[in-house]
């Protein structure tokens, strides 16, 4: 029995009084097949109601850490409860890897993909397009196998699938050879220049990320990702369009020590020790924040940069640090990338939802006209009709998950408002 369970922020109080661990695929589905309602935990990095439950919580961190490599069909099979710092060492040993990792490394594969979480790079998809195959446990405890080419429409309905279709137990990844990358932090980025260059800044190299405090018009720094391939030379970089090398590592919020971000100053290294922006061996915060994200049109960047300016004293006033992506288009059904090449626009908080939620609501007021998309795993305060509205196959996938949990075992209160809408 488990009192007061919370995810990792300890903003959400889950309604569950404990959280079973199985350690077998037999012992999960006799569990999923006694419940009236389930939800499965990731490492709860989500910051709203995504993964709370009135009935059973289901913990798959116990099942067998599976990490099986296809070298001829050049996959690797994957136990939902891995994390990908665990994933990105084992593959990396073995001479390959995935082709992006998400800015923390701690966090599962399993729930990363449901939420369709991303890194960032012009030509990278979300963390959920690298899914091949899809294994999971639904209601009535049987176990279904969804593959990419096998299943199509159905596939791509699945992937991001907010945990309302059943219990995933295993996925299978692409993987691409084994590369090296080096990092380089500049500082000072003036705000014509984002203006004027937003795409030629953020196809610098294969992942870019723009930190900004909202203070200033100016980015605070630009996080410069660049694949070694071949030469791994460290010569001496010039500015970036008016932004200047940093003389020393830095920390993404001003003031931090930069002892536990991965490594700087263009010593390279395995891409699953620079893609991320924080050491695999430590967990960056104690979750002492509160996350928000916005996913629009890359088109419409740079105006919408604009439209947030004119209320940077209010984000400023509530905000730790904000963070600038790219993400490449997807099919996925729920990925907030769907048929769209994306800007996200992450806001890290203070620990106070009082004072943040008010500044959400101007954020996403200002956003509207660009028809932003929350990350479904933080928070936002759009009303539920608005947020479906952004999703053209919304139908087919609530048609989808009624096919496969046609009693909403996996339906929680999230899912009905913002999926199902009381339909």
């Amino acid at each position: 029995m488990t009192k007061n369970l919370t995810n990792w922020a300890r903003n959400i109080t889950f309604q569950a009084a404990d959280v079973e661990r199985p350690s077998s695929l037999d012992e999960l589905r006799g569990l999923v097949a006694r419940s009236a309602k389930v939800r499965v935990l990731g490492s709860g990095h989500s910051f709203n109601e995504i993964a709370d439950s009135t009935g059973t919580l289901l913990s798959l961190e116990g099942l067998p850490p599976a990490v099986e490599i296809d070298t001829a069909a050049a996959t690797v099979r994957v136990a939902a409860g891995v994390r990908y710092a665990e994933l990105g060492r084992r593959l990396h040993d073995k001479g390959y890897a995935v082709h992006n990792l998400a800015s923390l490394p701690h966090i599962s594969v399993a729930g990363s993909v449901a939420t369709a979480t991303h890194g960032s790079g012009d030509g990278n998809g979300n963390l959920a397009t690298a899914v091949t195959a899809i294994e999971m446990v639904t209601a009535d405890g049987d176990v279904v196998v969804l593959r990419r080419e096998e299943d199509g429409d159905r596939f791509r309905g699945a992937v991001v699938g907010l945990g309302a279709l059943g219990a995933v137990v295993a996925l299978t990844l692409d993987i691409v050879p084994a590369f090296e990358v080096r990092q380089r932090v500049y500082e000072g980025l003036p705000a014509e220049a984002l203006d004027d260059h937003f795409d030629d800044i953020m196809s610098r190299a294969y992942s870019v990320s723009l930190f900004t405090d909202w203070r200033t018009p100016r980015i605070n720094q630009v996080w410069v990702k660049e694949r070694v391939d071949g030469d791994t030379g460290s010569a001496s970089p010039g500015p970036l369009f008016g932004a200047l090398p940093a003389d020393g590592p830095r920390h993404p919020v001003p003031g931090m020590s930069a002892v536990h971000c991965t490594e700087q100053l263009g010593v390279p290294g395995p891409w699953f020790e620079r893609l991320p922006h924080f050491r695999p061996d430590f967990t960056p915060s104690s979750g002492e924040e509160l996350q928000a994200e916005y996913l629009l049109p890359r088109r419409h960047a740079a105006e919408a940069l604009r439209a947030l300016r004119v209320i940077g004293d209010r984000i400023a006033a509530v905000l730790q640090i904000s963070e600038i992506r790219t993400i490449a288009a997807d099919e996925l059904w729920l990925s907030p990338s769907h048929r769209q090449e994306t800007v996200g626009l992450h806001f890290t908080w203070i620990k106070d939802a009082a004072a943040v939620l008010p500044v959400l609501g101007m954020i996403e007021e200002r956003l509207a006209p660009f028809g932003a998309r929350p990350h479904w795993g933080k928070l936002f305060t759009m009303a539920p009709g608005d947020l479906r509205a952004r999703y053209e196959r919304m139908d087919d996938f609530c048609a989808l998950a009624r096919h496969y949990d046609p009693s909403g075992t996996f339906t929680n209160d999230f899912v009905a408002r913002y999926v199902f809408g009381g339909r």
